[in-house]
């Protein structure tokens, strides 16, 4: 991961998105910030990070139908009474990009598991904020960590602080430097925009 420290922070996701991430199928999440968000909007607290999945709320709909069946498979592994929660996803966030414009998620339809009905949702929600497109470089555990699940860790909010002092197990990187690389400079193609690496 590049001599970074690991974070003890977790970025809270549809366990689907995670899953997608996890087998290389994108590399974006869209965010706008939680229900009960402090900052009442969503914020970029750090650029790596665990990803936490998240299962209450997904709606298989709101997928592109290649993927609804894989929302089962991660329901099937979810009991709400469980008392750990399996972390085996970690992101390195590159780019933090600002959207505003429907027709700017519209060139993205083919970059990710959502519908269009999703992207528009999300950039409507709370609509004088932007929607942040997160562009994230993703590294598999070599062994899964089984967190004991908290309180603090329940409730629709994007960011966790995880309270126990975890394993650093090894990590692998989903796509190669050139891979990533591409599927990036295609993204930021599409939006007519260019970014350094942070």
């Amino acid at each position: 991961m590049d001599g970074q420290q690991r974070q003890m922070i977790a970025l809270k996701e549809w366990a689907v998105s995670v899953k997608a991430l996890r087998e290389g199928k994108q590399i974006i999440v869209m965010r706008k910030g939680g229900i009960i968000e402090e900052t009442r909007d969503f914020q970029l607290i750090s650029h790596n990070f665990y990803m936490m999945p998240a299962y209450e709320h997904q709606r298989k709909e709101l997928l592109k139908a290649a993927y609804q069946d894989e929302m089962d498979e991660t329901l099937a592994e979810w009991s709400p009474e469980a008392e750990t929660i399996k972390l085996d996803t970690y992101a390195e966030v590159t780019d933090d990009i600002e959207i505003t414009e429907q027709e700017t998620l519209d060139k993205l339809r083919d970059c990710h598991i959502w519908t269009d009905t999703f992207a528009e949702e999300r950039l409507k929600w709370k609509r004088k904020k932007p929607l942040h497109l997160l562009l994230m470089k993703i590294y598999r555990l070599d062994e899964p960590i089984h967190a004991p699940m908290r309180d603090a860790y329940n409730g629709c909010k994007s960011w966790v602080r995880l309270e126990d002092k975890l394993p650093e197990p090894a990590m692998t990187p989903v796509l190669t430097a050139e891979e990533y690389g591409s599927q990036r400079e295609r993204i930021l193609s599409l939006i007519d925009l260019k970014q350094k690496l942070y």
